[in-house]
C-alpha cells in the first residue's frame, strides 16, 4: 500500500501546490464540525446567560488525567488556557453586551458566520482536489496512450485491443481516488479526531467506556477489506473482457451480419455481464456488511455508558452523546473509504505494470544520423524468429539504390516479416540490416521511418477528412502540395465527385469510399511524404484495370530515383521489378528476371503455374 500512495504522489506532483492547498482546506473543513458545536453551545450560553465560564478553571480533571500525571499536567494547561480565554471573551461581552436586541443578533450572527466558514473549507477542499485529480488522470491517460503507441509490435499484438482499451479506462478509478475518496481520508479522521477529544474534555470516564468496542469495529474491516480487494481485481479483468467482447463485435459487425451471430455474440457478452455482475456484488456486500456490524458493536457501547452514567450532569452527558454520535458518520466514512482504496489499488495494478512494461526496441544512446536517398540496403546474414517459430534464416540480400526489388512467395514465406524488419517494428534475431552502411540499430527508430513510406494491401485510413487522411504523410504540407499528390495518385477526380470534396469523411476505416479510392488515398498519402525508400505490398491489387494503369505509371515515375521493395501478388508487378526475390520457408531460394526464373522451373515457376498472374498466390 505505501507503494500505491508513493506513485499517487508521483501522479499528483506536478500540481503539488494546489494539492497542498486542497490538503490545507480539507484540514480545517474537518476541525469546523467541532467549531460549528462549540459556538452553539457558546452562543447558548449567552443567550440564556446562565453559564458560568469562569467554573471552567476549577472542575476537577478526569480520573484518567489524575492516574497519569504527564497526560493530567497538559490536560490541565490546556484547560487552563480554555478557561482563562473564554473568560476574557465573557468579561468583554459583559463590557459590551447590553442585553439589546442588536447585540444579541451580533452574537446569534456567529452561528451562520462559522457555517459560511465551514461551507467555504468545504468547497474550496472538493474543487481543488477535483482540479488536481481530472489533470492527473488525464496526464496519466496521455501518458498510458503514448506509451502503447511506442510500444513494438511483438508486446501489442500480446494484448487485444479491447484489453488495451479497457486499460486505459481503468484510469478513471484514480480520478475518483483523489477528487473525492482523498477527500474523505483528509477530512473525516481529522473530525472523528476532534469529536474524540471534545468527548474525552467533556468526560474522560464515558469516553474510555465507548472505546472499548472500537477494536471489535475493525476486525470486520480488515476482513471484508480483503474481500473487496480480491473482487476489485477480478472486476477489472471483466470490464477487460466486456472491452474486447465490445471491440470485436463493432470492428467485425460485417460478419456478424453475414453469418447471423448476433445471438451468439449477445449470449458471449451477457454471460460476460454476469460474471461481472457477481464480482461487483461482491463488493457491495463486502462494502456494506461492516456497516450494520459496527452499528451494532455501538449500540453495545450505548448499553454499557447508560448503566454507568448514574449521578452524571445531563447537560454534560447531552454535549458527550452529541460528540459521540457525530464520531459515527466519520467511522462510516472511512470504513467505505477503504473498500474504494482497494479498488482503486487493484484497478491501477494493472496500469502501473503496464507503463513498466519496457520496449524491447529502444534507441540507441547516441544515434547515428540516417541517409537513406541514394543509398543500398543489405540485409546481411539475416534471422528472426517469433518466439520458438523461425521465420527468415539467413537472409543475403542487397538492393541497389534507385532499383525495384520485388518479393514473391506463398503465404507465410516471410515477405511481410522482410519489411517489418527494414521498419523497424521488430529486431532480427540474428544478423544485421544496413542502409547507405549504417546498421539501423545505431539509429533512432523515427529517423528510420521518417525516410520509408509504406503503402500496404490492407489499407489503413481514419475516420477524419480525405484531407486529412492525405496530409498525414507529411504534417506540414500545404492543400496544394495534398491536391498534387491525389493528382499523382489519380484521386483527384473521384475527390471532388464526393459531396464536400476533399472534406469529407472516410468513414471508420474508409467504409464510406471503394476499395479503390482508399487505394488510391493511401498511395497519394505516400507519394506526398516523398520518401527515399517505398515498401509498397501490392499497392494497386483493389483497382480496376483502368485505375491500375493509371496509378502504376505514377508509381513508375515515383520510383525513378527512389528504392523499392514490393511484396508481390501477381505478374503485373514483377514485371517492372528489376529483380524479382523468391522466399520459400523462410529463405531465399531463387534471385532474377521473370524469364530466368521460369527458365530455372523451380519455385517461381510452380506459383505462376498455380495462379500467380492471376494474384491467387501470396
Amino acid at each position: 500500500m505505501i507503494e500505491f500512495w508513493r506513485k499517487l504522489w508521483q501522479l499528483t506532483r506536478p500540481y503539488k501546490g494546489r494539492f497542498i492547498l486542497g490538503v490545507f482546506f480539507g484540514v480545517l473543513a474537518g476541525f469546523t464540525d467541532v467549531l460549528v458545536l462549540g459556538v452553539v453551545a457558546f452562543v447558548g450560553s449567552v443567550v440564556f446567560s446562565k453559564s458560568q465560564i469562569g467554573e471552567i478553571k476549577n472542575r476537577p480533571l478526569p480520573k484518567l488525567a489524575q492516574q497519569w500525571p504527564w497526560f493530567g499536567a497538559h490536560l490541565q494547561q490546556a484547560q487552563d488556557w480554555f478557561a482563562v480565554h473564554l473568560m476574557q471573551v465573557q468579561h468583554w461581552l459583559n463590557a459590551h453586551v447590553t442585553g439589546s436586541k442588536i447585540d444579541l443578533v451580533l452574537v446569534v450572527s456567529l452561528v451562520p458566520l462559522v457555517m459560511l466558514g465551514r461551507g467555504v473549507c468545504n468547497y474550496l477542499n472538493n474543487y481543488l482536489m477535483g482540479w488536481v485529480a481530472i489533470r492527473t488522470i488525464c496526464d496519466l491517460r496521455a501518458r498510458i496512450f503514448e506509451h502503447l503507441l511506442n510500444l513494438p509490435l511483438s508486446i501489442l499484438s500480446r494484448n487485444s485491443t479491447g484489453e488495451l482499451m479497457s486499460r486505459i479506462g481503468d484510469v478513471g478509478v484514480l480520478q475518483n481516488m483523489i477528487g473525492v475518496s482523498m477527500v474523505t481520508l483528509i477530512k473525516e479522521p481529522i473530525r472523528l479526531l476532534t469529536f474524540a477529544g471534545a468527548a474525552l474534555v467533556v468526560n474522560a470516564k464515558m469516553t474510555g467506556i465507548a472505546l472499548i468496542t472500537f477494536p471489535l469495529c475493525v476486525i470486520p474491516v480488515i476482513v471484508y477489506n480483503k474481500k473487496v480487494r480480491r473482487a476489485g481485481a477480478a472486476i477489472q479483468t471483466e470490464q477487460a473482457n466486456l472491452s474486447k467482447v465490445m471491440h470485436e463485435s463493432f470492428t467485425g459487425n460485417r460478419i456478424i451480419k453475414g453469418y447471423n451471430l448476433e445471438r451468439v455474440v449477445v449470449e458471449r457478452f451477457k454471460a460476460n455481464q454476469q460474471k461481472f455482475i457477481g464480482h461487483f456484488m461482491r463488493v457491495v456486500r463486502s462494502t456494506e456488511t461492516p456497516g450494520p456490524i459496527i452499528e451494532f458493536l455501538a449500540s453495545i457501547g450505548v448499553a454499557i455508558l447508560l448503566l454507568c452514567l448514574a449521578g452524571t450532569d445531563p447537560a454534560e452527558f447531552m454535549v458527550f452523546i452529541a460528540a459521540l454520535l457525530m464520531m459515527y458518520g466519520p467511522v462510516k466514512a472511512v470504513i467505505r473509504v477503504q473498500s474504494q482504496l482497494h479498488q482503486a489499488r487493484a484497478a491501477t495494478q494493472r496500469v502501473f505494470e503496464l507503463l513498466a512494461t519496457q520496449s524491447t526496441l529502444p534507441d540507441p544512446p547516441h544515434p547515428v544520423p540516417l541517409h537513406a536517398a541514394g543509398a543500398e540496403i543489405q540485409f546481411d546474414n539475416v534471422s528472426f524468429s517469433y518466439g520458438e517459430n523461425p521465420v527468415l534464416s539467413n537472409i543475403q540480400l542487397r538492393v541497389e539504390p534507385g532499383r525495384m526489388v520485388a518479393l514473391v512467395g506463398s503465404s507465410g514465406a516471410g515477405k511481410s516479416t522482410l519489411t517489418n524488419l527494414l521498419l523497424r517494428f521488430y529486431d532480427p534475431t540474428h544478423g544485421v540490416i544496413r542502409i547507405g552502411g549504417v546498421g539501423l540499430l545505431d539509429v533512432a527508430v523515427r529517423d528510420i521511418r521518417s525516410q520509408i513510406a509504406v503503402v500496404t494491401q490492407e489499407v489503413i485510413l481514419f475516420n477524419d477528412t480525405i484531407r486529412q487522411n492525405i496530409a498525414y504523410g507529411r504534417a506540414d504540407a500545404t492543400f496544394a502540395e495534398i491536391e498534387e499528390a491525389a493528382r499523382h495518385a489519380f484521386a483527384h477526380d473521384f475527390i471532388l465527385g464526393k459531396p464536400k470534396g476533399y472534406d469529407s469523411v472516410v468513414g471508420e476505416k474508409g467504409t464510406n469510399l471503394s476499395g479503390g479510392e482508399r487505394q488510391r488515398i493511401a498511395i497519394a498519402r505516400a507519394i506526398l511524404k516523398n520518401a527515399p525508400i517505398l515498401v509498397l505490398d501490392e499497392a494497386t491489387s483493389s483497382l480496376d484495370n483502368e485505375s491500375e494503369r493509371m496509378v502504376q505509371a505514377a508509381l513508375d515515375e515515383l520510383m525513378k530515383t527512389r528504392t523499392t521493395i514490393c511484396i508481390a501478388h501477381r505478374l503485373s508487378t514483377v514485371h517492372h521489378a528489376d529483380e524479382i526475390v523468391v522466399l520459400d520457408h523462410g529463405q531465399i531460394v531463387e534471385k532474377g528476371h521473370h524469364e530466368e526464373l521460369m527458365a530455372l522451373r523451380g519455385v517461381y515457376y510452380k506459383l505462376y503455374m498455380l495462379g500467380f498472374s492471376s494474384g491467387d498466390a501470396h
